[in-house]
């Protein structure tokens, strides 16, 4: 053959009608067992496979899960991405991934209905920005939706999952405020983030709770670039008295100024205590090992995923908040004048 066998080939091979492979086909209990095995022992032989999307497009079931990348910066994606794979292969369901860099409310609609078109069951969408909640306020997909690392998004047909980062960002100010620290400086991640601009947030709402308490604040990317760059203007600026601990817009950031402060010679926790965010693979064997907070990136991922099946069953969209735990290791100490 020139071409994938179909059910017609398949019926003229066992001597049936196609009308008793499409019987077969769909696990029909009328078809009696020896004609069965026969086409069965046709479908083998042929190597036939099913048109699962037509049959999809059809029944609107494709046992499919869309997946939709909305951002650049999704730094820790594959822990995500390994939750929502493992949530939605339990439940029977593959994936179907799709991305959206940015741009217009158009362009993401279309790249939702690309996957509506291909009968997805439901979709889940990965955020890293807060102008993809803009994007879905108002859109209407047909099926059900849970937005993931994002805030609340202003339509109430779509659920949100999200790691609560302005509590992350508390925590890990808090903490070096119990220490004794009252200059603590926060190193941002990309500003044009959800994540970055609610964990300046904490920072800043940590701060207020202590009166004497005072910080500063440098725009940073993520990258450990930025953190290397940034720790070098702490130490070398002519103004302004060195901080007596660092708030990290992540665990990137905190690793460029854990390199920085070595090439100067400011040792941490001794001179500065430093706190990252996320927990990276790594963290704990950084010198000295990072105090930094700790999200469920895999457990956000099948949250989701668990969301949108409940929605498949008639629920309505919901939002989930999952609370970050905070883990001390050794970058963080009490200031040098408290020892």
């Amino acid at each position: 053959m020139n071409r994938a066998p179909g059910m017609v080939d398949v019926a003229r091979e066992a001597g049936v009608s196609h009308v008793t492979v499409s019987r077969v086909l769909n696990d029909h209990p009328s078809v009696r067992p020896e004609t069965r095995a026969r086409v069965e022992a046709a479908i083998e032989k042929l190597g036939y496979r099913r048109n699962s999307v037509a049959r999809a497009l059809k029944s609107r079931r494709s046992s499919t899960i869309g997946v939709v990348l909305a951002g650049a910066e999704l730094y820790e994606l594959p822990r995500v991405l390994r939750g929502v794979q493992a949530a939605a292969q339990r439940a029977g369901y593959w994936l179907n991934l799709a991305a959206w860099q940015g741009g217009t409310t158009k362009d993401l609609t279309e790249t939702l209905q690309r996957l509506t078109d291909q009968a997805v069951e439901a979709i889940a969408v990965i955020a890293d920005r807060p102008m993809v909640m803009d994007a879905l306020a108002d859109i209407v997909t047909g099926v059900p939706m849970s937005v993931i690392m994002s805030g609340n998004v202003p339509n109430p047909d779509v659920g949100f999952v999200e790691l609560d980062q302005e509590l992350g960002a508390r925590l890990a100010v808090r903490h070096l405020l119990e220490l004794g620290h009252r200059h603590i400086v926060h190193l941002t991640g990309a500003l044009r983030t959800f994540d970055a601009r609610e964990r300046v947030e904490g920072w800043r709402a940590a701060l207020a709770e202590t009166p004497d308490a005072h910080g500063e604040l440098l725009e940073g990317d993520f990258t450990g670039n930025s953190g290397y760059r940034l720790a070098h203007y702490l130490v070398t600026r002519r103004t302004g008295e060195l901080p007596t601990a660092i708030f990290a817009g992540n665990d990137q950031v905190a690793m460029g100024v854990l390199a920085a402060f070595a090439e100067l010679s400011v040792k941490v926790p001794d001179d500065i205590s430093l706190v990252g965010f996320d927990d990276i693979a790594g963290a704990a064997y950084l010198v000295p090992a990072l105090t930094t907070v700790r999200q469920d990136f895999v457990g956000l991922g099948e949250r989701s995923i668990q969301q949108v099946l409940r929605m498949m069953k008639g629920e309505p969209a919901s939002s989930e908040r999952i609370a970050p735990e905070l883990v001390v290791r050794r970058s963080t100490a009490p200031p040098r004048q408290s020892h």
